[in-house]
């Protein structure tokens, strides 16, 4: 059972991948685009290349839990992405992951500057290890 959770961006779109028992996160990479369909058809091979059969989709809830305009497209891109790939998609409260996400990459001596490419990637990893948490009972 391998679940991918994606961290849907503007620019960048970060991928992760957990292990075969669904218990650790694993493969990563960031999808470089900001063509929507593009970036879906990257993640339906990503799913069939690494036989991923669940997926988890960051969503962007406002701080005061509202939902806006990004959480609504993030919604859109579950429903496609449903379509597309056959498999569920949970959509999994982000909050601050990015923020999250810049802190370690800070704390393990990388530059500001060099963040932009590696922080989605690491923003993903945090969505699909707090759902892997829950999923298997940590949370």
């Amino acid at each position: 059972m391998r679940i991918m959770a994606i961290d849907y961006g503007e620019a960048r779109t970060g991928v992760a991948i957990s292990d075969a028992l669904g218990m650790l996160a694993g493969y990563t990479t960031v999808i470089h685009s900001w063509r929507r369909e593009t970036v879906v058809e990257e993640l339906t091979w990503l799913v069939k290349e690494h036989q991923v059969t669940e997926l988890v989709l960051g969503y962007p809830k406002n701080m005061n839990n509202s939902l806006g305009e990004k959480a609504q497209t993030c919604q859109a891109l579950a429903e496609e992405l449903k379509e597309r790939t056959g498999l569920p998609v949970s959509l999994w409260d982000e909050r601050l992951t990015t923020v999250d996400a810049h802190r370690i990459l800070h704390a393990n001596g990388r530059k500001s500057k060099k963040h932009r490419q590696n922080v989605d990637a690491v923003a993903a990893t945090l969505i699909l290890e707090g759902f892997l948490a829950r999923k298997n009972g940590g949370i």
